[in-house]
């Protein structure tokens, strides 16, 4: 089976990102710092602030999917509702950070992005819900005729 390695590897690409993240955004916030910049009359100090406490967001949230794959992946089970919500929202957030990536960073990032993408809906087909043995009833019946 390829559960298990495809969770793993879903599991470390998203928590590289998140370190990645939060790098690029420690480095946005020490040069808006020594730049004392500012957008739109916005104070220098709130952008460095706002600019970290992004960093940090993404990055915990990164770390918080990263989670869920590891956690199918050590224990070869299907996640529950709320982590496959989790997963979708995070490959949704994804995809539409590929789309703009594309015109404002470039096709590497594209690519980046939807193979994290693919990543993460292969994880999420792979661990499909099943129906429980129990739940299914007998022999099925042969349809009516018409």
């Amino acid at each position: 089976m390829v559960r298990r390695p495809v969770a793993f590897v879903t599991a470390i690409v998203l928590f590289a990102e998140a370190v990645g993240i939060v790098i690029v955004n420690a480095v946005l916030a020490t040069v808006a710092d020594n730049q004392s910049m500012s957008l739109a009359g916005i104070d220098p100090d709130a952008m460095v602030t706002g600019t970290w406490v992004m960093g940090g967001v993404s990055g915990a949230l990164l770390v918080l999917c990263g989670l869920i794959p590891l956690l199918a992946g050590i224990r070869d089970r299907a996640p529950g509702r709320l982590a496959r919500i989790t997963l979708i929202a995070c490959a949704v957030v994804h995809g539409v950070l590929g789309a703009l990536a594309v015109g404002l960073i470039g096709w590497p990032a594209f690519v980046f992005l939807m193979a994290v993408l693919a990543l993460i809906v292969l994880t999420l087909v792979v661990y499909e819900r099943r129906e429980p043995e129990a739940a299914k009833t007998g022999p099925e019946e042969a349809p009516a005729p018409v």
